[in-house]
């Protein structure tokens, strides 16, 4: 539908024809990439303010964003992307071969330990959680992976939209771990301010570190 003919749509009515564009559609340098493209634009915008030097990436799939992250590296000339993931059967080599890119396969509570020893002390770390957006799970990944970020530093729990914008994935899910989470953590705040093109996959997702 064209944006002429559809102005009257309310947000409701709108985010499940994007969510059939990301799902059908979305792609990267030709590698699939299940991203709201709002939310990546955000993702650029903390990526040049923090410049970290490491993103943590929980839920790679086709390795369409882990790609497009790494060439975000690439243009402030520091950083690497680990990537998490059961199963990278699905990652072209274009990705794979990326110099900034390192995959590993494992499931993230199992690989927490190594991805530690790569990173090592006082760097600045982004934390990207898009795997199975069960709660538990979620939360489990929060509670661990939290221990990798410093002031300053964020952590981004992706598809908080579920069952709070779309109705699809775990319920409860991704959201209500991350209400969870702050209440045993005081050291997190949500920065909603940064949700300012109001169209986002990550509702109250954009957690930032500031203790």
């Amino acid at each position: 539908m064209e944006m002429e003919n559809s102005l009257n749509l309310t947000i409701g009515k709108f985010l499940p024809m994007l969510q059939k564009r990301i799902l059908e559609r979305s792609t990267y340098h030709g590698v699939r990439t299940l991203k709201n493209p709002f939310d990546f634009w955000i993702y650029m915008e903390i990526i040049s303010s923090m410049k970290p030097d490491f993103i943590v990436e929980i839920g790679n799939n086709w390795g369409g964003s882990t790609l497009a992250l790494a060439h975000q590296l690439d243009l402030i000339n520091n950083g690497q992307v680990i990537g998490i993931d059961i199963s990278h059967a699905k990652i072209p080599d274009k990705v794979r071969s990326h110099p900034r890119i390192k995959l590993i396969e494992s499931p993230a509570l199992d690989a927490f330990e190594s991805v530690d020893r790569l990173i090592g002390k006082n760097k600045r770390v982004l934390v990207i959680e898009d795997s199975s957006h069960t709660f538990e799970h979620t939360l489990e990944v929060l509670r661990l992976y939290k221990n990798l970020t410093r002031i300053g530093d964020y952590f981004i729990v992706e598809d908080t939209i579920c069952h709070h914008g779309l109705d699809v994935g775990p319920k409860p899910g991704p959201y209500e771990a991350v209400q969870k989470f702050l209440d045993e953590n005081s050291d997190f705040i949500v920065d909603r301010e940064i949700e300012s093109f109001l169209i986002t996959h990550n509702p109250m997702g954009y957690l930032k570190r500031i203790s």
